[in-house]
């Protein structure tokens, strides 16, 4: 049985999706990035960091605690 994929982060920057990316990859969970930008006009839409829907409870407390995502 295939698993789906579910958002686990979302952002206006990319970058900010890269770094959830690789903290959750750092912690053995997979992610994928969809980048669902408007290529035309780049300020409209979002790029989401998705995981496997088992994952998604663990990549949003990992997400969460990160300090990289802690507002100042």
């Amino acid at each position: 049985m295939s698993e789906s994929w579910v958002k686990a982060f979302q952002s206006e920057h990319m970058i900010k999706a890269e770094l959830a990316r690789e903290i959750l990859d750092q912690n053995g969970i997979a992610a994928v990035i969809v980048n669902k930008k408007d290529s035309s006009y780049p300020i409209f839409g979002m790029c989401e960091v998705h995981v496997l829907s088992t994952d998604l409870i663990e990549a949003q407390t990992i997400l969460h605690n990160a300090e990289t995502f802690r507002e100042a």
